[in-house]
């Protein structure tokens, strides 16, 4: 049972590097483009204490709404009392990622916007729209022996040797 409600109160291992990952962060972190209305993921780097985000934000997405010498205004949704709330926070640079959340839809845009070029200049029609995994195709697989035959086999009648 927790005695203490600090503010990084049961951190202990959100609030920890990775086994051979201790150390400052790279340079290339702090040149970081971030423009306003960037997808960043809020993930706490915990050897830099100062604009570290609260325990709950850690994992979290959200949107740029600000950009400061060194730090970024984010937009992130938060679940109170069964109803979502926008909350704007600021976080250092260090404590941000570039979100990976919109590549897959990027790229079926590019990937569709292809497609329709390619229709127009065919003249034919084309499906744009996502579809579940078919089934596998059914086939037969080749027997293991010489010839190749199939061979039925039946079981045994039953006998009572009591």
């Amino acid at each position: 049972m927790p005695h203490s409600f600090g503010t990084r109160a049961r951190t202990r291992h959100m609030f920890a590097k990775k086994f051979r990952k201790h150390g400052m962060p790279h340079l290339s972190q702090y040149f970081l483009p971030v423009k306003v209305g960037d997808y960043v993921d809020i993930f706490a780097n915990p050897s830099i204490h100062k604009g570290m985000p609260y325990k709950h934000y850690h994992g979290r997405t959200g949107i740029v709404f600000n950009v400061t010498k060194s730090a970024v205004g984010v937009r992130v949704n938060k679940l109170v009392n069964g109803r979502v709330l926008e909350k704007r926070i600021h976080v250092r640079i260090e404590h941000i990622r570039k979100s990976t959340c919109q590549k897959e839809i990027i790229e079926r845009v590019k990937s569709n916007e292809a497609a329709k070029k390619a229709a127009r200049e065919g003249g034919e029609k084309v499906n744009l729209k996502r579809e579940a995994k078919k089934p596998k195709e059914g086939y037969f697989l080749a027997a293991t022996g010489g010839d190749g035959t199939i061979t039925t086999i039946q079981p045994l009648p039953f006998s009572d040797l009591v």
